[in-house]
């Protein structure tokens, strides 16, 4: 149904939605904006706190292929019967479609990074299997990403402060179903206890999960979802690679690094389980829905 079609009632009801959508989506961009690390931090900075070491999600990636589980797993192995192609939107080294894999018929793995997409064309070629990959920003590079049956974009979305057209992307880009995967609050919010520590600042707690799936239903897109809690794998080599990696994070020196290292024990880390990426337990939530519907 178009606007033109519908009476005053439902005009008035479809421009409030969008205008609704409109702070929505202002809301999901400002927040995002409100993470962003001040210059006098960066500008010390030996290393980019925003980047992680490619062997922790390659070690992600493994663990998982290794033993598939968790409600997103779930929700795309089940849509891959029968077996179909598979479209990975930031897909890192894999986590999300190497365990996949022995349901796909194909795979195009999209993301900004071509050294993480290496990575990922490994594990796919260990598994005797073919991976197309793209490197590059999503949705700008949707048009050289086939439509496949199944979408899958696991902890990206937070990336995106253009949420509204990397969305409609999605679900035109899948024949079946779309799952995504994200925490339920920002992934950088269990390291703001050491923000105020170690900077005197407070960092934001938005946006979350819950204004993802806002935008959703306000874009007409009706979405299935589930909280769970996901335990801490062993991503980290050792405390150690974990201490160095959030003294990163943290803008810090790395002679700081043992300074962080104490503050994670004091936080209650257990040194002999460092936990995947400085959080010990996460609450994640999965959402899903059908592709290739129409967005008003």
């Amino acid at each position: 149904m178009n606007a033109s079609s519908l009476g005053p009632a439902d005009g008035e009801s479809a421009q409030s939605s969008r205008t609704d959508l409109g702070e929505l989506l202002d809301n999901w961009r400002n927040e995002l904006a409100g993470w962003a690390i001040p210059e006098e931090i960066t500008s010390t900075a030996a290393e980019s706190p925003w980047n992680l070491p490619r062997q922790v999600f390659a070690r992600r990636a493994d663990r998982l292929a290794a033993t598939p589980e968790g409600p997103s797993w779930r929700r795309a192995w089940g849509a891959l019967d029968p077996p179909g192609s598979v479209l990975d939107v930031g897909a890192g080294a894999g986590a999300a479609c190497i365990p996949l894999l022995a349901r796909a018929t194909a795979l195009t793995a999209v993301d900004t990074d071509p050294e993480m997409l290496a990575l990922l064309a490994e594990r796919a070629r260990a598994l005797t299997r073919k991976v197309a990959l793209v490197t590059g920003s999503w949705p700008m590079v949707a048009p050289q990403a086939a439509p496949a049956d199944l979408v899958t974009c696991y902890n990206v979305v937070y990336n995106a402060p253009d949420i509204e057209p990397f969305l409609a992307a999605l679900t035109t880009s899948a024949r079946r179903l779309v799952v995504v995967e994200l925490t339920a609050e920002h992934p950088l919010a269990s390291l703001n206890d050491l923000w105020l520590r170690f900077h005197g600042r407070r960092r934001p707690a938005g946006p979350t999960a819950g204004d993802l799936l806002q935008i959703l239903s306000a874009m007409g897109i009706s979405a299935g979802h589930e909280r769970w809690q996901r335990a801490g794998g062993a991503d980290y080599a050792s405390f150690g690679e974990l201490a160095t990696v959030t003294t990163r994070r943290l803008g810090l020196p790395p002679e700081r690094t043992d300074e962080v290292g104490a503050a994670l024990l004091d936080d209650g880390t257990n040194p002999a389980r460092p936990p995947e990426l400085a959080a010990g337990r996460r609450d994640m939530v999965t959402i899903w829905w059908a592709g290739g519907g129409f967005i008003d």
